[in-house]
């Protein structure tokens, strides 16, 4: 303390204070105003991916802190990401799997359980040469004093092959593996859905007479006009195809 506030303090304890406390006092006002907060507020409904750095370029008559006051205590604001979601549907997309549910529901309505006995399904895939343990898969049971064992990090392997898998309610029917080099055209699908006719009828005696549902997603390959020409000749049956999405 300084001899000019100690000389303060003594003059007043003579003239008969004996507080020893500081008076209280107005101090300094607050520069949260309730435009202020309405002007944030405006702000962050233009652009909601604003930041704090971009909000005090607009309003630098006040700190980071403040803002970020008015942003998280007056307003009640939080960053929140965006929810990942496998694909966003549109009308159209709706509409499909609308129709999609409503052929296969005739169909139960018209055959019953059979029904389900006649549909085969399948869609390709890549398959890696190699596909490393995960972290997840590596865990095991150990006490806090057990030895510490640690796992390399390791990536997928660069090298992979196309493989087309088709099943039934009883279990896997075909597994066609692609040559290495070539990719699904019109011509390779027919000569795997010829493999799957022939795998149809030594693995499920009597379903090719009783007609196959096959059900499969709207890939070029899939909607072609020679795949839809070997279809007929089969005599089989396509529900609504979903929309294509990309292999796994």
């Amino acid at each position: 303390m300084c001899e000019g506030k100690v000389r303060k303090w003594a003059r007043d304890f003579k003239a008969g204070r004996d507080n020893v406390h500081d008076e209280s006092r107005s101090g300094r006002p607050s520069v949260i105003t309730d435009n202020m907060v309405a002007s944030v507020e405006a702000k962050i409904l233009e652009n909601r991916r604003s930041t704090i750095s971009t909000l005090s370029n607009d309003f630098p008559e006040v700190s980071r802190s403040v803002l970020y006051k008015i942003v998280s205590e007056k307003l009640n604001f939080k960053k929140l990401c965006s929810r990942w979601v496998p694909k966003l549907l549109t009308e159209n997309h709706k509409n499909k799997r609308f129709e999609c549910s409503l052929n296969f529901l005739t169909h139960y309505n018209e055959e019953g359980d059979a029904m389900l006995s006649r549909i085969v399904t399948g869609d390709e895939t890549w398959v890696s040469h190699v596909t490393p343990e995960t972290k997840l898969q590596s865990t095991e049971w150990r006490h806090t004093h057990s030895p510490l064992r640690v796992k390399a990090k390791q990536t997928l392997s660069q090298r992979k092959i196309m493989a087309s898998v088709f099943w039934d309610r009883y279990g896997v029917l075909l597994v066609d593996f692609m040559q290495r080099g070539t990719t699904i055209n019109a011509v390779a699908y027919g000569q795997t859905l010829r493999k799957l006719s022939r795998a149809i009828q030594n693995k499920r005696r009597g379903m090719l007479a009783e007609g196959i549902l096959l059900f499969h997603d709207n890939a070029r390959p899939h909607t072609a006009a020679q795949t839809r020409d070997l279809l007929n000749s089969f005599g089989w049956d396509v529900l609504n195809p979903l929309e294509h999405r990309p292999c796994a």
